[in-house]
């Protein structure tokens, strides 16, 4: 273990020549990151083709290999974050305050880098590079430990990524790869609170229940997304129906996906027929409620667990609700503070979601499925927060910022 805590010490030197790089030539860096993974392209893929062979091989769902799967497109994505990320305004030295204190000091409250960031996460490669994009833009060195799963796609992303760094004139050991899958070595790291500034856990309950029951290091949440639909009694269903299959459908396989469908008991009798029915159309296995069964022959009846669980599948849970307010309440007792929607024509009761809903993303008549950092304008995320402290909700290059004070004097002393 001893070279996990070589790569974090080696990281906290380098993140203090970073903080005061050149913001040009973080971009420039950036900007060749982008183009050695476009021209790396057949490469990346021969490596993810191995990562989707195994995974096969082990039973992984059809829903898990989409979130590890790379094609054209994926990576067309990832070069099209990096560029994008290069061609934002430097989220370092933003005067976030300023004032002159009575004494005749004057006081800057600037945005500087946390220092150094290690995210541990799990299935989706992609990741590798938006992580590490990000944390250069904001001036942080990133230590990047994927999961198994992704190793081979992880390790020569990582690898072009690092190369294309160094050419552009960046300190060595900015971008840090753990090439192990031991998760030994993840136990070690989080040890490690006198190099790393901040760790960031993304992926299922085991991982995140290792990170917060064995980290020194302040954590960020990317916790499960358990996501409701809450289908109003004033809801125009054409529109209900659209987007509760695109929150559940478009991709079951990630964060933002809707898992379960609450529905008005006064409108349910004519809905959940319609709704239910597109659901198999689709190919979801439907659970329901007593009421929803009672409504919906053959609709599987869901358990407490149901309501708990993130299936990351063609799988919803659907529960019949009297009113807003019990939808209210059942979002925030069963949620995970990530992404809820309410599909209404009433503004009052649009008004009293968006205020009660404490979760980090509120939709009005739109699916759960833009709670997304390239989405949201932000190039790309390094995870989503589902806690309060210090960010919420897609973490983009702004996010991963702390600040300093800076006072300016005239030789003031305090009597």
């Amino acid at each position: 273990m001893d070279e996990i805590v070589l790569i974090a010490l080696r990281a906290k030197e380098a993140s203090r020549k970073l903080a005061a790089a050149d913001p040009e030539r973080r971009n420039t860096a950036l900007t060749l990151m982008a183009e050695a993974l476009q021209n790396s392209k057949e490469r990346i893929l021969e490596a993810n083709r191995k990562d989707i062979e195994n995974a096969k091989s082990k039973g992984m769902s059809a829903a898990m290999i989409d979130r590890l799967m790379l094609n054209d497109n994926r990576i067309k994505g990832m070069v099209d974050s990096l560029m994008q990320i290069s061609e934002f305004r430097d989220p370092l030295g933003r005067v976030l305050e300023k004032r002159t204190l009575p004494n005749g000091l004057k006081l800057r409250k600037v945005s500087t880098p946390i220092g150094v960031v290690a995210v541990i996460y799990e299935s989706r490669p992609n990741v590798t590079s938006d992580i590490a994009g990000l944390c250069l833009k904001s001036g942080n060195v990133s230590i990047l430990k994927g999961g198994s799963e992704a190793i081979h796609s992880n390790r020569i992303i990582a690898r072009l990524l690092v190369n294309a760094a160094k050419s552009a004139g960046l300190p060595d050991n900015i971008i840090n790869f753990i090439d192990s899958t031991n998760r030994e070595v993840v136990i070690e790291m989080l040890k490690l609170n006198e190099y790393i500034d901040l760790v960031m856990p993304r992926g299922g309950d085991s991982l995140i229940k290792l990170v917060t029951e064995n980290s020194k290091i302040p954590i960020i949440k990317h916790w499960k997304g358990i996501c409701h639909v809450y289908v109003d009694k004033q809801a125009d269903f054409g529109m209900a129906i659209k987007i509760c299959i695109n929150a559940k459908c478009q991709r079951p396989g990630v964060c933002n996906a809707m898992e379960t469908l609450l529905v008005s008991r006064s409108i349910a009798k004519v809905f959940l027929p319609k709704m239910v029915a597109e659901f198999r159309k689709h190919r979801v296995l439907v659970k329901g409620c007593e009421q929803t069964k009672k409504i919906v022959p053959g609709v599987v009846l869901a358990t407490e667990e149901d309501w708990k669980t993130e299936y990351l599948d063609l799988i919803v849970s659907i529960k019949v609700v009297e009113d807003i307010d019990d939808a209210i309440a059942f979002i925030n007792k069963y949620g995970t503070g990530h992404s809820d929607s309410i599909i209404t024509r009433s503004r009052e009761n649009a008004k009293k979601f968006v205020d009660l809903v404490d979760s980090a993303a509120v939709y009005v008549n739109a699916s759960t499925r833009f709670t997304d950092g390239a989405e949201f304008g932000l190039g790309a995320e390094i995870g989503i927060s589902t806690q309060k402290l210090h960010a919420r909700g897609p973490m983009g290059a702004n996010e991963l910022t702390t600040y300093k004070y800076i006072l300016e004097g005239t030789g003031q002393v305090r009597g």
